[in-house]
C-alpha cells in the first residue's frame, strides 16, 4: 500500500465507463421492465454504489477514503447498455479504482439479472460480453 501520510486532502473525482452487449430481446425486456429478477437498472445502480463504498475490501492496496458522492448513469442502445460511474471524494488519494469498481459491478449486476434471458439452449452466453471498461476522466484539485 502506498504511503499517503504526507499528502494533503483535496478534491478528487473520477469517471469510469463500460458496456455490456446483450440480445435485442433482453434490451427490450430491460426497458419494458419485464426482467423476472426486477428493475435491472435500479438494482444495478444500488449495487454500483455499494461496490464503490466497498472497494478497499475488494482490492487490497486501495485506501479507505471518504466517498462524498457517487453517480451512476446508463445509456441503453439497441444491443447494449453502457454504465458510467462517477465518484467524488476529498482525500489524499484518487478515486479511479472506486469508479472502475462501480462501473464493473453495475455491469456484472446487469449480467446476473438478465442471464436467464441471455443463455442459449446449452446454457452458454454466445453474445453476452462486458467490454471497454476504462477511466474516462480524472480530476485532482478544484
Amino acid at each position: 500500500m502506498a504511503n499517503i501520510t504526507g499528502k494533503e486532502d483535496m478534491y478528487r473525482e473520477a469517471t469510469a465507463r463500460g458496456r455490456i452487449r446483450l440480445k435485442k430481446s433482453t434490451i427490450s425486456a430491460i426497458t419494458d421492465r419485464r426482467v423476472p429478477k426486477g428493475d435491472v437498472l435500479t438494482v444495478s445502480k444500488v449495487a454500483a454504489v455499494i461496490a464503490v463504498k466497498r472497494t478497499p475490501d475488494l482490492i487490497p492496496a486501495c485506501h479507505v477514503i471518504p466517498i462524498t458522492h457517487v453517480e451512476v448513469d446508463y445509456e441503453v442502445d439497441t444491443d447494449s447498455v453502457a454504465a458510467t460511474c462517477t465518484v467524488v471524494s476529498t482525500s489524499k488519494t484518487g478515486v479511479e479504482m472506486e469508479a472502475l469498481t462501480g462501473a464493473c459491478v453495475a455491469l456484472l449486476t446487469i449480467w446476473d439479472m438478465t442471464k436467464e434471458l441471455e443463455k442459449d439452449r446449452r446454457g452458454q452466453y454466445p453474445t453476452t460480453s462486458i467490454e471497454g471498461i476504462k477511466v474516462l476522466k480524472k480530476v485532482k484539485g478544484s
